[in-house]
């Protein structure tokens, strides 16, 4: 007899548990279905395994701010030994989520999910009913189809590589590619990037952007602009990349870091009849697809949204409130921050400076140099600031930061734009003392006096 639920998540990630548990707690069948590891690309493949490997050479790049001024000897960091330490953690994850969903009550098959037709999906032998389909299979690394493709590695091999390589040659200048490099060059390696146009994690903003490749050029990466690459071959043990300008580059590793495309190959959406593309498969504001009872969320979903597993996790949160019927209303979006985990960081948040820059009527923007504040000595961190971008009333809409800790003061500026609070309120609250976030927020209170603060 065939098994049959309300609903069926084909993806294990978060796009897909987190809002499948209340389901369940609702009353409802749930299965889910996963091809590869529970938890999806960022628990096993992504985010987790990055952090956890980038921790210890953040501590490198902080140590080397105190030399001559504290610091003696020489702190490097052993890849193999942290290599070891990040599979043994990361491995925990899979059978830790599986509990969870037993926990949840979540039904789980193990396999390739495959649509048969808007109502039954396909595990090995097995087919499986649903009154509803959400696909939730994420994105997937894109390798340019070129002579000598199978010589390229993605994020996911250089996320368990063995030994870093002496001399990488990355092909695109996003995310992937500039937190990989810094990495790299903190650990004293040389990089070649190919970058397709001539700008460098082109939805950060820029004068952020050209501090981490000036940093990264004065030490061990190579810029080559409005360079692709046409073939890579094998020459002994090393790599030869040649670009469709006729560039030769030679390597020891060759890394893919040209984006993401929707993870949708072979499952079936065309026996359905549903419509997608590279950037994923098109939603309404219920995240239905073109197919009434089927849905699409988190990173495969092709909306306006950055793909984050933020993101993912509040689509998901959504769908199950508007399928229990607690909500009619189209999916809304607050404040979403994004952040390049380079050496420092780099963080965006709300109105983006450049937008801001362009609209003078509307925006001003305020540029916070507070790591050269006396008060913050105990980073000596005299590059970071942040860029606020406000109206004409002083309300804070948006936020840059370039700082070791970006990633903290962009939450608290999350928080700040979406409750509303207004600059005389920060002024009047008290900080903890001294701190990065403190200074930062102190020194608003010279844009709300209108005194001391330098407007772009």
């Amino acid at each position: 007899m065939m098994d049959k639920y309300d609903i069926i998540y084909i993806g294990s990630g978060n796009a897909a548990w987190q809002g499948a548990r209340f389901l369940s707690d609702a009353g409802w069948k749930v299965l889910i279905i996963e091809e590869g590891l529970y938890g999806g690309a960022c628990a096993n493949y992504g985010c987790n395994s990055k952090i956890l490997l980038d921790g210890p050479y953040e501590l490198s790049s902080a140590i080397k701010r105190f030399e001559g001024i504290g610091k003696k000897g020489d702190f490097s960091v052993d890849w193999p030994s942290l290599m070891e330490y990040k599979r043994k953690r990361i491995a925990n994850l899979p059978k830790f989520l599986e509990g969870k969903f037993k926990e949840y009550n979540l039904d789980v098959a193990d396999g390739k999910g495959v649509i048969v037709d808007k109502h039954h999906v396909q595990v090995g032998d097995d087919i499986y009913y649903g009154d509803r389909i959400v696909i939730a299979t994420g994105l997937k690394p894109y390798i340019p189809d070129i002579p000598g493709k199978e010589y390229i590695h993605d994020s996911t091999d250089f996320l368990n590589i063995d030994e870093l390589p002496d001399k990488t040659i990355i092909f695109g200048a996003g995310f992937v590619s500039i937190e990989f490099a810094s990495i790299l060059e903190e650990a004293g390696k040389e990089v070649d990037i190919l970058v397709r146009s001539d700008r460098v994690l082109r939805h950060f903003y820029q004068p952020y952007v050209e501090n981490i490749v000036r940093k990264l050029e004065n030490s061990s990466v190579n810029f080559h602009y409005f360079e692709e690459p046409a073939e890579v071959s094998r020459d002994k043990d090393q790599y030869v990349v040649k670009t469709k300008k006729g560039l030769t580059l030679m390597g020891d590793y060759v890394l893919g870091a040209q984006g993401r495309i929707a993870n949708v190959e072979d499952i079936g959406l065309d026996k359905v009849g549903l419509e997608y593309a590279d950037s994923g498969i098109p939603v309404d504001g219920h995240l239905r697809t073109s197919v009434d009872n089927i849905y699409a969320v988190g990173d495969v979903a092709d909306t306006k949204q950055p793909k984050l597993v933020t993101v993912a996790i509040h689509q998901s949160k959504y769908l199950a409130k508007y399928l229990l019927g607690k909500t009619t209303e189209d999916i809304t979006y607050p404040v979403v921050p994004a952040v390049v985990f380079t050496l420092p960081r780099i963080a965006t948040v709300g109105v983006t400076a450049s937008y801001a820059l362009k609209h003078p009527e509307k925006y001003e923007v305020h540029r916070i140099e507070y790591g050269k504040s006396y008060s913050i000595e105990l980073k000596n961190e005299d590059t970071a600031e942040c860029t606020v971008v406000t109206d004409k009333d002083k309300n804070i809409l948006g936020a840059e930061i370039y700082s070791s800790e970006a990633e903290n003061l962009a939450n608290l500026f999350t928080f700040i734009i979406f409750k509303k609070i207004t600059l005389e309120e920060l002024d009047y609250m008290i900080y903890a003392f001294p701190s990065s976030s403190s200074v930062a927020l102190y020194k608003l209170h010279n844009i709300h006096y209108n005194i001391g603060y330098r407007k772009e």
